[in-house]
């Protein structure tokens, strides 16, 4: 059975008009990494919103419900390792009574975009992100949407664990803190205007 039909079969919780999900890996040693900024952000627009994220033990998420002109959003960070993401996202779904992939952002950091580089689109590869894979194989579609946030890539590849999952240096770090900040804005522009609009402002900058 799809997701799609097993959801509607299974709705509980406060039905959201859109669900939005950062992704970061839990724990200090990850705080402030490049690989954390999808989760960062999310946690950003709570604190705009004047709301805190909370422990949904059985969403495997810290989640806060933003009322908007569109209705209820739902944002969420899932608390599992970034490689286990898809397990927070099929209870989330049926928590918030999303049905439509449509209606599920997923927020997260993208090594194929430059820094400061911002883009949401819904549906598409992977790009060999593994929070990503793990929702897909989770939820059995690719068609969720996502805001990408670019981090660029290291100068080896060799360097890439170290890379994302280290805080860069106070330099860097500058930067990264700039590039959520864009990032938050986004999410609060899907939120008050609308996916098109949002689209069409952040794929266009």
């Amino acid at each position: 059975m799809s997701l799609r039909r097993s959801s509607e079969a299974t709705r509980h919780g406060s039905p959201s008009a859109w669900l939005v999900v950062g992704l970061a890996n839990p724990g200090d040693q990850y705080a402030g990494s490049r690989h954390n900024v999808g989760g960062d952000a999310v946690r950003l627009v709570a604190a705009r919103r004047g709301v805190q994220l909370t422990q949904e033990r059985r969403q495997r998420a810290v989640i806060a419900s933003v009322a908007t002109i569109g209705g209820l959003v739902t944002l969420a960070v899932p608390t599992t390792y970034m490689n286990d993401s898809g397990a927070a996202l099929a209870p989330l779904m049926r928590r918030t009574s999303v049905s439509d992939l449509a209606r599920v952002v997923v927020v997260h950091d993208e090594l194929d975009l430059e820094p400061g580089r911002l883009r949401l689109k819904c549906g598409g590869g992977l790009a060999g992100h593994n929070g990503l894979r793990s929702i897909a194989q989770a939820i059995g579609s690719t068609d969720f949407c996502r805001l990408r946030i670019g981090i660029g890539k290291p100068l080896r590849k060799e360097q890439g664990a170290d890379y994302v999952l280290r805080r860069p240096s106070s330099t860097a770090r500058a930067a990264l803190q700039a590039e959520l900040e864009r990032a938050a804005d986004a999410i609060e522009l899907l939120l008050d205007e609308g996916f098109d609009e949002a689209q069409r402002r952040v794929n266009g900058s």
